[in-house]
């Protein structure tokens, strides 16, 4: 008799007649593991391929992993490192744009002021005429004035 394949697990049903059940098993004496076992031993050898493929992807995934991490530990140590010239740098630009605005303010100040001088230097001739005369003209307009007496005049003056 020949070897009986996963086909023989099946009779066929009888003739046309009522109905039945399509079919019953016939032979299963020795279990599915019997059917199954010539299966799974052809499928061992890719199944340890594949466990074998998944471990190595798992210890490349760490090695890549550890890789990363140190580059971008290293990037975060320069940057902060970096970040101090950049920090000093921006600081410089600052205090540079700052002392170039304050002598800025302080030419304009010095231009005003010069301005102000200028104009207060035209108008001291004019305002000490001005004074003087208001001086004079009270001394001799005032009370207990002398006006006739030109000596006295000259004498107070």
């Amino acid at each position: 008799m020949a070897r009986p394949t996963i086909l023989d697990r099946f009779r066929p049903v009888g003739a046309p007649g009522p109905s039945g059940p399509a079919g019953v098993p016939s032979a299963d004496h020795e279990g599915t593991d019997a059917e199954l076992l010539p299966v799974f031993a052809a499928l061992k050898p890719d199944v340890d391929a594949a466990r074998q493929q998944t471990e190595d992807a798992a210890g490349q995934a760490r090695r890549l992993l550890a890789e990363a991490r140190r580059q971008a530990d290293a990037e975060v140590s320069q940057a902060r490192l970096d970040s101090g010239a950049v920090r000093a740098k921006a600081a410089e630009e600052v205090t540079q744009q700052a002392a170039a605005r304050e002598k800025e303010l302080l030419t304009q100040a010095q231009n005003r002021a010069e301005q102000i001088r200028g104009a207060a230097r035209g108008r001291i001739p004019r305002l000490a005429a001005e004074i003087a005369g208001s001086i004079v003209s009270e001394y001799l307009d005032g009370p207990g004035s002398h006006a006739g007496n030109p000596e006295h005049r000259t004498e107070n003056l």
